[in-house]
């Protein structure tokens, strides 16, 4: 539990010292996001150093035995993007996708952009806040925000579960995912992990190796079972 106070302590600090850049960076969205990114990628350097957490990516393979890299399935749209539908536990996995996939925003909750200067900064990125008290989201005005983001070159990263989620706890999909993937007619490709047992949403942090599996992409036409199943498969 003490490197886990530690960890914490540390990261508070971190969070702090990087908020004078994350007000400059506010002047332009390129320099914001390579702010955020480095801001990342620290995270993932204190988790390391103080707790001892290691991370491994996994890609889908073609073929095991070959070793062929996946290719992408005839409903990927010419841009080559695909909404990746990931299992959600920690900060941990957050940090990870941000410093792995290239220009990515997510839709989180609208009161999170109402954190002074980190809030400002998620929205000078690019990331979409939803209110969830007011019962269902407009989704057709979510839709055309997220199209506006894909248009120009962004990935959008989704967590279908809607919160984090401890080891061994399986919740239902929100349907939000399926309405995103038909709007714009892109395929969904789910990550699975178990960063939950070094991390976990509350409670004591441990050393070790966590895990992140992309796994092959499902289409837009993909069930909720579907996506579920691929998430949690490597997942604890």
């Amino acid at each position: 539990m003490f490197k886990t106070i530690i960890f914490k302590l540390f990261l508070f600090l971190w969070f702090v010292a990087w908020a004078p850049l994350l007000v400059i960076g506010l002047i332009s969205k390129r320099l914001e996001q390579k702010f955020i990114l480095a801001d990342a990628w620290g995270v993932l350097f204190l988790a390391r150093i103080i707790v001892g957490i290691k991370y491994e990516i996994h890609y889908p393979l073609l073929d095991d035995e070959n070793g062929i890299p996946f290719k992408h399935n005839i409903n990927q749209r010419l841009d080559g993007r695909a909404i990746i539908a990931a299992k959600h536990m920690s900060m941990l996995e957050v940090a990870i996708l941000v410093t792995h996939v290239p220009n990515a925003f997510f839709i989180i909750k609208r009161e999170l952009l109402w954190i002074p200067i980190y809030g400002w900064a998620f929205k000078r990125i690019g990331l979409i806040g939803v209110n969830r008290k007011r019962g269902a989201t407009n989704m057709n005005t979510l839709a055309e925000k997220v199209t506006e983001n894909i248009m120009k070159g962004m990935t959008l990263i989704i967590f279908p579960e809607g919160t984090r989620v401890a080891p061994n706890q399986k919740v239902k999909l929100k349907r939000g995912l399926l309405f995103l993937a038909n709007y714009l007619k892109l395929p969904i490709m789910p990550v699975g992990m178990d960063t939950g047992l070094y991390w976990p949403k509350r409670g004591k942090m441990r050393s070790g190796t966590t895990h992140v599996y992309f796994e092959h992409e499902l289409p837009s036409s993909a069930s909720l079972d579907e996506i579920s199943e691929a998430i949690n498969r490597h997942s604890c």
